[in-house]
């Protein structure tokens, strides 16, 4: 199953800031009966996007036209809860390219980064730099460098460093799932397995 080549994101974002976001209020189980990825991104944050009748909530930002692009931007500790893969789907399936935290739980980004989806965790003082731009200015762009491994506003210049494995960094930039990455290499693997022999 291939993954879509991560391409770098200069994009506006949208704020969600709250904090302990789970898998849960991310994607609710009672939607969890499929077994593909697809669909899954309108149900995304179901319970806050929709009352009970099923009418959109005005004033929750997935609602709100001013907010747009393939950055989410959440609040600390994004992603606890269950291990829930439809989670990182439904992100993904909704159009975001890129979650932004200064926490993320070890489960979902883990599952995130097997589906596509780069989670970017900043310092405290860097996501609150990146919530006050996005109020100041709703359409304001951010930067995602995935091969230098760099987040920028670009109104301001701020920029800082994120980590990733090198070996995750490879399949987004390529492409590739655990699978594919093997088969990549399998000429390097059959040498080193003659070489053992």
């Amino acid at each position: 199953m291939s993954i879509e080549k991560f391409q770098n994101i200069e994009s506006a974002a949208v704020p969600i800031p709250i904090e302990n976001v789970d898998t849960d209020q991310i994607i609710p189980a009672r939607f969890l009966k499929a077994t593909t990825r697809e669909g899954f991104g309108e149900n995304l944050f179901r319970d806050w996007r929709y009352d009970k009748s099923g009418n959109p909530k005005a004033d929750f930002p997935l609602n709100n036209p001013k907010f747009s692009g393939a950055i989410l931007v959440g609040g600390k500790n994004f992603g606890s809860g269950s291990s829930r893969e439809h989670a990182a789907w439904a992100i993904h399936d909704y159009g975001f390219k890129v979650v932004i935290s200064n926490f993320f739980a070890d489960i979902f980004k883990n599952n995130a980064l097997n589906n596509g989806l780069l989670p970017v965790q900043v310092s405290d003082n860097f996501l609150v730099s990146i919530f006050k731009a996005i109020e100041a200015d709703a359409g304001t762009l951010i930067k995602v460098d995935l091969e230098k491994q760099e987040i920028r506003l670009l109104a301001t210049g701020e920029s800082e460093f994120f980590q990733i494995t090198p070996y995750k960094k490879e399949c987004l930039l390529n492409g590739y799932d655990d699978i594919e990455y093997l088969l990549n290499i399998k000429e390097k693997i059959a040498q080193f397995e003659k070489s053992r022999t």
